[in-house]
């Protein structure tokens, strides 16, 4: 199925940064969210990114004009959604929230749209019902920061047609990504998989004293060749949402070692939680 106008859902830092590379890769793009102030910041954010793109020679003036003119905001979902091929849901990680949403998307959207989640903890299966068109439905999970970061997971539900998952693989194409397939769904895909249990190890061997933080991360980087750091990492994507992903797949699985690790714990509960507030595993300067 050709695909040419998409909503994106939430204007969060994430929602945000996938419109802006919908509308760069030259579809039609709506972003919606319920909240007029969170859409101007969005909107500010995007062009004052374009504009140091545009500095550095990485974007094109007209490339960017084009792009902001194929991207619109709007605070109406139904609306929004009626006139959507794919909709991209990247709202809040709550599942009553994201299951009003999908209610909403399969009484309003076309009757050929499909309907994405972003979400990288709660699996499409949990909303794929409420759409009433659960074989248009699956994940779409983009990683942080979206207009740089090449990897989407897509993730089918038990119920997932075959069509959907080439469309949806088709647009992350499109959009200039590395798509990835995920058979089944599991807690936490496949990346946050892979990189919760690096996480874990460096937690632990923190915790047991045998080595520092500082050094843990030197290993990584220098030793096995990661860009950053399990606890730079964790810093950067925050705290709060490591401590999230944590309790929700914990919830998922019952297994007493998926629960946050008590170092995440201890963290959250002192408002350290990374870059965004100043101090993490490391203290950063706010000015910078």
């Amino acid at each position: 199925m050709s695909i040419n106008n998409i909503l994106v859902i939430g204007a969060g830092t994430m929602g945000r940064q996938i419109a802006m590379s919908c509308a760069l890769s030259g579809f039609v793009t709506i972003l919606q969210d319920i909240s007029d102030t969170a859409l101007r910041a969005a909107r500010t954010e995007l062009e004052n990114w374009a504009a140091g793109r545009i500095s550095k020679g990485k974007l094109s003036a007209e490339d960017v004009e084009l792009a902001l003119s194929r991207l619109t905001q709007s605070t109406e979902l139904a609306t929004s959604a009626a006139r959507s091929d794919l909709v991209i849901e990247a709202a809040t990680e709550r599942l009553d929230i994201k299951r009003a949403i999908f209610a909403e998307l399969g009484e309003h959207a076309p009757a050929h749209a499909i309907f994405a989640t972003n979400s990288s903890t709660l699996a499409s299966s949990h909303v794929a019902e409420a759409s009433g068109r659960a074989a248009q439905v699956c994940n779409m999970h983009f990683f942080n920061p979206a207009l740089v970061m090449k990897c989407v997971e897509i993730v089918r539900n038990a119920q997932t047609s075959d069509a959907t998952i080439a469309t949806v693989t088709e647009v992350a194409r499109a959009l200039g990504k590395e798509p990835v397939l995920v058979n089944k769904e599991v807690p936490g895909f496949i990346a946050n998989r892979m990189m919760g249990a690096i996480q874990q190890e460096a937690l632990d061997l923190a915790s047991k004293g045998v080595a520092s933080i500082e050094d843990i991360d030197t290993t990584a980087r220098t030793a096995l060749g990661h860009p950053m750091g399990p606890f730079e990492l964790m810093d950067l994507v925050g705290l709060d949402v490591i401590d999230f992903i944590a309790q929700a797949t914990y919830a998922e699985t019952g297994e007493p070692s998926d629960q946050p690790h008590p170092m995440i714990t201890e963290k959250v509960g002192e408002g350290k939680l990374g870059r965004k507030s100043g101090q993490g595993f490391y203290l950063y300067d706010q000015e910078k």
